[in-house]
Parts: structure tokens; C-alpha cells; sequence
């Protein structure tokens, strides 16, 4: 099949990479932690660009709904109810064996977060939630390691590197997570495939400058909207008052006080999930956004909602008790998914 270089010749004439450049992403380590839409537009672009390694963490399953814009799965995948994981990984294992790709099926959380980066040279985000962001957040910054945040919905998305003690940290932009419920998902408010090439695209991009050592990342936050053919750069700064991560080293997200706690209800094949909050949910607010998700009631105590074989009943202060699974990763997805965290 030719020289290991061979296959990166048309890259390796971009002058900022070179043949010194590719030898040096043959040599570097990333880890994705989510392989949804970004995730797997993420992992394809780096695995076909030659990075040496790359590590996989995702707790979900591929579904029908999925293959619209997670470029790396098909039908067989979902009959095989596959984990996303290994699926990815077994695509890109076809496109270049000559690079090593690991696979977890794992939901990341505080407890084991750090392992999964700590051997890495840049982590990028392929997640779908504030909470595990959060939580890239302050293992990377305790860590000094590189991340690359993205995010889509509907028809826009943005992204922002992070460069601990170079750039602002995602907790200088957003202190805290938007309440539960208060916020639109790809799951009630869609996504456009193209919107997450875009930015996954521009998250690699960012990947590769820190691999290679050439270029300037960015410092700010990128904006796209891809139906509105708009692209903007937004500032971003440390605030005056401190960062609770990068300038008071306090990771509340990393030592599992700030995130959601999931509860098996024995006898009940469901699960509570309790999120940190002062703030009460409105069920008229969140009863719109999903009224195109599935079968939707409330009164003043909770909101109900069927969707997927699934019975999530809410409360007012954002606990909710997903119906119809014991497994607690799945409750995290579904909650995630639905209610936004």
C-alpha cells in the first residue's frame, strides 16, 4: 500500500505541515469524548489526516435517528444495536490501519475523566451536554491539557479552543451550566448535518494546529450559522472576578459536586436523576419545546413525557425519574436529550 507517509502526500504539501509536520501527528495522542454528529465528523477528519492515536468515549447505542448526520454509522450498525463507539471505530480501523484507534464504551464522568486524557495530547469535544463539558473543562485545565469545544443546534454552531493558562476557559465564558429545562436540544429544536460538519471540521482544524505546533489557534469563539450564511468572532475573556477553574483551581465538576446524580429505583426498572439547581423548571416552557417529541402533559406538580418506549416524568426542581431502563447511562442520554443539562 506504499510508504506509511504516502497516503498524506497531498497534506504534507501544505507547507505549515510538511513531512516534519505529519510525523508529528503520527506521533500524537487525542482523545473524543462523545461520538455523535461531532464526535464522528471529528474522529474521521483526525484518523484520515494520520493521528497516531485516537481514543473513542462514548456510552451510546446507534439509532435510525442518528445516520441523518453521524457520518461514520449505517443501517447495519443500528441493527446490531452496536455501541457508537465501536462502530466508529471499526469504519476508521477500514479507512487507515496504519494509525491505532481504542474504542471505550463508557459514560466519561468525574470518577474516570482524568484517565481517559490523562495520556493525551488534545481532547475535543463530540458531547451533546453542559455537564460533561463542564466536566472536559476541569479535567483539562487541572490536567494542562488542550481542548477544542464545540456545540450545534438547529442550523448554527460554535466552537472555542482552550489552551489552559494561554486562553480563557470554558468557565470564563459560561460560569455556570444554563438551568434544566431552559434551554432547546437537537432533540426538540433539530439539527442540520451540515451545521455539524462545519464546526467539527473547524474543531479538527483546531486539533491539528496544536498537533503539528504550527499556526495560531483561536482565541475567541466561532459562530456559524450555515442557512444564514453568517460567521462571526466572538471575544473571550477571563472575568474580572475569577475564574471558579482556571484561577481558583476549583473543579466542581471533577469532584462530582456540580454534576447530576443518578439513582436506581429498585423494583421500578427506572431511574432518578437529581441535577444541582435553585432554580423551579417552568412546564409550560419546557411543555412547548417537547410538544414535537413525544406525548407531553403537566399539571403544577410535574410534566410527563412518553417518547421512544420511555415514560420521563419532571419535577419542579429538575430531578426527573426516567421510566423503562436500569441502565443509568441511558437515563443520563435520555435526560440530556429531552431536558437539556
Amino acid at each position: 500500500m506504499g510508504s506509511d507517509l504516502e497516503r498524506y502526500a497531498r497534506q504534507m504539501i501544505l507547507p505549515f505541515i510538511g513531512e516534519d509536520g505529519q510525523r508529528r501527528l503520527l506521533a500524537g495522542r487525542v482523545a473524543v469524548i462523545g461520538c455523535g454528529a461531532l464526535g464522528t465528523v471529528i474522529a474521521n477528519s483526525l484518523v484520515r489526516a494520520g493521528v497516531g492515536f485516537t481514543r473513542i468515549v462514548d456510552r451510546d447505542f446507534v439509532e435510525l435517528n442518528n445516520l441523518q448526520r453521524q457520518i461514520l454509522f449505517d443501517e447495519a450498525d443500528v441493527e446490531q444495536r452496536l455501541p457508537k463507539a465501536i462502530a466508529a471505530a471499526r469504519k476508521l480501523a477500514v479507512a487507515n490501519s496504519s494509525v491505532e484507534i481504542e474504542p471505550i464504551v463508557a459514560d466519561a464522568n468525574y470518577a474516570n475523566i482524568e484517565g481517559f486524557i490523562r495520556d493525551v495530547d488534545v481532547v475535543l469535544d463530540g458531547t451533546d451536554n453542559f455537564e460533561t463539558r463542564y466536566l472536559i473543562n476541569d479535567a483539562c485545565v487541572k490536567l494542562g491539557k488542550p481542548w477544542v469545544y464545540g456545540g450545534v443546534l438547529a442550523t448554527y454552531g460554535l466552537t472555542m479552543t482552550i489552551v489552559p493558562g494561554v486562553t480563557p476557559c470554558l468557565r470564563c465564558v459560561f460560569p455556570e451550566a444554563p438551568p434544566p429545562g431552559t434551554t432547546p436540544t437537537c432533540d426538540t429544536a433539530g439539527v442540520l448535518g451540515m451545521a455539524v460538519s462545519v464546526v467539527a471540521s473547524l474543531q479538527s482544524a483546531e486539533a491539528l494546529k496544536l498537533l503539528v505546533k504550527s499556526g495560531e489557534v483561536n482565541r475567541g469563539m466561532l459562530w456559524v450559522d450555515v442557512w444564514e450564511s453568517t460567521f462571526d468572532r466572538l471575544s473571550a475573556v477571563r472575568p474580572e472576578q475569577g475564574c471558579p477553574a482556571c484561577s481558583e483551581g476549583r473543579f466542581d465538576f471533577l469532584v462530582g459536586s456540580a454534576g447530576a446524580v443518578a439513582t436506581s429505583l429498585c423494583g421500578r426498572n427506572a431511574i432518578q436523576i437529581t441535577v444541582p439547581t435553585t432554580r423551579k423548571v417552568s412546564f409550560p416552557l419546557l411543555a412547548e419545546r417537547l410538544q414535537n417529541a413525544g406525548k407531553v402533559s403537566y399539571n403544577e406538580f410535574m410534566l410527563r413525557l412518553q417518547v421512544d418506549g420511555f415514560e420521563i416524568t419532571v419535577f419542579p426542581d429538575a430531578r426527573a425519574i426516567i421510566k423503562g431502563t436500569t441502565d443509568e447511562s441511558v437515563a443520563k442520554t435520555m435526560y440530556a436529550k429531552y431536558i437539556g443539562v
